[in-house]
């Protein structure tokens, strides 16, 4: 963790102009299988270097042909590390070949300046995935962005405009998607096993702990006014922001004005899949809301710890969510029960899960393998199984069960115009104002 950025790098890109927020249209510069997908990485923390290696590992594939060229992190010691493993990993598989040297740079719009790169990781805190989506899109970049997709509906809305005018393709980070056991729930509800579906509940896993709000030095290698980038300016707290040393869980993921707290983090994932059965992860979503939640003083931490939530669908379908230790997802019809989470899957009656999907039925998108979706799409230039409709549909859930958190009253919701009808201090929070020169 020791590594810094090299003198290389830093003479060249170092007292580079900084590049404006759009630039003219571009097609990838990858012509054929045999040319390399050229992918940059937008942050490089804790998410970040796992979804670059996982780029890195199904790049390395014939069919797909992808090469990780440059990292991106405010923090100078992240991306130094970033760059030397991806160094290191492409030495270790390609032995033997040429050494392919990576650059590493802190301000994300030097690396989307760079006409050779044609798709890029964003895995950034919640707050600036709007932005680096919006100008990623806006330079012709291909985006796996990590979930929750924005942290605001306007942001939301913004970013399915830019990745719609610019044609690029937008894989969300919501990778159960990608797994066989939510797919084959989703399929069974679709299809009517559990007869007609009552009711879903949403588990979501408590947020705990308190952090120091002394401020402290802020090192010499982290940009951290770059790291605030459209919020607004905080003093320096290693708690408040990540940890030096290692990986570990980033304190930015329980303080509001970064993000919303595990209504998102987790409700972003379980949340999706309930839309997805309920068949309104496009183009639609709840029409009321009401909410809430404990708000304990915590230190710099101030997100919601445990919470309760009751929504409910046009069709009558209600949505249920709390907190649980065991986060998933609950379906109940008027015939039977299904529950899924990560690494299981229940129903009663038990033999539900013995049915099979026919031909003639609905049958959903196949992925088994996220990444690797996302990496065909790029070549293809086909939909990836979590475009960025989905995406925002599916944050959007989660944005508007916070708000009604935060006012502590049934909420009445439109998913066509996506506001709150006629209630001014309901869509005041649809937003927040991004300090200069960060405006969407």
């Amino acid at each position: 963790m020791n590594h810094s950025i090299s003198r290389r790098t830093a003479l060249k890109y170092g007292a580079a102009a900084i590049a404006p927020l759009s630039w003219p249209g571009r097609l990838p510069s990858f012509a054929s299988p045999n040319n390399a997908v050229r992918i940059g990485c937008i942050g490089v923390g804790r998410m970040g270097l796992g979804d670059m290696r996982s780029l890195l590992s199904r790049g390395l594939a014939q069919d797909l042909n992808a090469r990780i060229v440059a990292v991106c992190d405010p923090d100078g010691q992240r991306a130094a590390f970033a760059k030397a493993d991806v160094e290191k990993r492409y030495a270790d598989k390609l032995p033997g070949g040429p050494a392919i040297e990576v650059d590493a740079y802190s301000d994300f719009r030097r690396l989307l300046a760079r006409e050779d790169i044609d798709a890029v990781t964003i895995s950034t805190p919640d707050f600036w995935h709007a932005g680096n989506g919006v100008a990623a899109a806006k330079a012709k970049k291909d985006i796996y962005i990590q979930k929750p997709i924005t942290l605001t509906i306007a942001e939301g809305q913004k970013l399915v405009q830019a990745v719609r005018a610019n044609g690029v393709i937008l894989q969300t980070g919501s990778q159960q998607r990608s797994d066989a056991r939510f797919r084959q729930a989703v399929e069974l509800v679709r299809n009517g096993r559990l007869g007609k579906l009552k009711r879903i509940e949403v588990w979501l896993p408590p947020d705990h702990g308190r952090a120091d709000t002394t401020a402290a030095a802020k090192p010499d290698d982290f940009d951290h006014d770059l790291w605030m980038g459209p919020t607004a300016v905080r003093a320096y707290a290693e708690q408040g922001v990540h940890p030096r040393q290692g990986y570990g869980r980033p304190g930015w993921l329980q303080r509001e004005g970064y993000t919303r707290g595990m209504i998102t983090g987790w409700g972003s994932h379980m949340n999706d899949i309930a839309q997805w059965a309920h068949g309104s992860d496009r183009d639609s979503g709840l029409t009321e809301i009401q909410a809430k939640a404990d708000f304990p003083q915590r230190g710099l931490f101030d997100v919601h710890t445990s919470f309760q939530a009751q929504g409910r669908w046009a069709d009558g379908v209600q949505l249920i969510q709390r907190t649980d230790p065991q986060a998933g997802v609950t379906f109940l019809g008027s015939e039977g029960w299904l529950f899924v989470r990560r690494g299981g899957i229940e129903a009663g009656p038990a033999s539900i899960l013995r049915e099979q999907i026919g031909a003639d039925e609905t049958q959903l998108y196949v992925s088994n393998d996220h990444y690797r979706n996302f990496l065909e799409c790029v070549r293809s230039r086909k939909e990836p199984i979590c475009p960025v409709e989905v995406g925002h549909r599916s944050n959007s859930l989660c944005v508007i069960t916070h708000i009604a958190m935060k006012l502590e009253r049934k909420l009445k919701w439109d998913p066509v115009t996506e506001t709150f009808p006629g209630d001014h201090e309901a869509n005041a929070l649809l937003d927040f104002q991004r300090r200069s020169p960060w405006e969407l």
